[in-house]
């Protein structure tokens, strides 16, 4: 039976890397439907009670929240901006926490992040680990890419084999 994963970077940068690392990961789930999203795709007023009330919840809002509702696992590569989300992502994590507060639905998640730095964006990671299962993500496992243009490449993914080898065991643990 085939099942559906949902990937994406929580990163609005057209040359995301934690998308490349997000779509990497994805394909290493065998007899699976992937569906990689892109956050500019998913744009909306900044997240304000005032906006809410005046115009409602975005449409484009309730169309996140149906794709991580079709989703059997969720793949997040976090970026990390100066030690937290990405405007982009907590921006469209706000306005769905508004449709649902449990908006991760109960759906597996595959928590990942990277970034050119050596600590691969731990800090996001971190409190993602922490605040994702309080909005129902069930996080089944994760993996942290240090140094990415070190580390990664478009051609090969993660050229450094103890690396690969720790992903490959995270994805085979939680094969579909």
């Amino acid at each position: 039976m085939t099942k559906k994963i949902i990937a994406f970077g929580a990163s609005n940068s057209k040359n995301s890397i934690n998308k490349k690392l997000a779509t990497y990961t994805a394909t290493l789930f065998t007899h699976s439907d992937i569906e990689i999203l892109d956050l500019n795709d998913f744009e909306m007023p900044i997240y304000s009670i005032d906006i809410e009330k005046e115009t409602g919840i975005p449409q484009l809002a309730h169309d996140f929240y149906t794709k991580i509702g079709n989703a059997d696992l969720i793949i997040i590569s976090l970026a990390e901006h100066n030690g937290s989300y990405s405007t982009a992502f907590k921006n469209i994590f706000d306005w769905n926490s508004r449709i649902n507060n449990k908006n991760f639905q109960g759906k597996d998640m595959l928590l990942l992040s990277t970034s050119p730095g050596p600590r691969g964006g731990m800090s996001v990671f971190e409190t993602a680990k922490d605040r994702f299962p309080r909005h129902d993500a069930n996080i089944v496992g994760s993996f942290t890419l240090p140094s990415f243009n070190d580390n990664f490449s478009e051609e090969e993914g993660i050229k450094n084999e103890e690396l690969k080898k720790e992903l490959l065991a995270v994805v085979n643990s939680i094969e579909l």
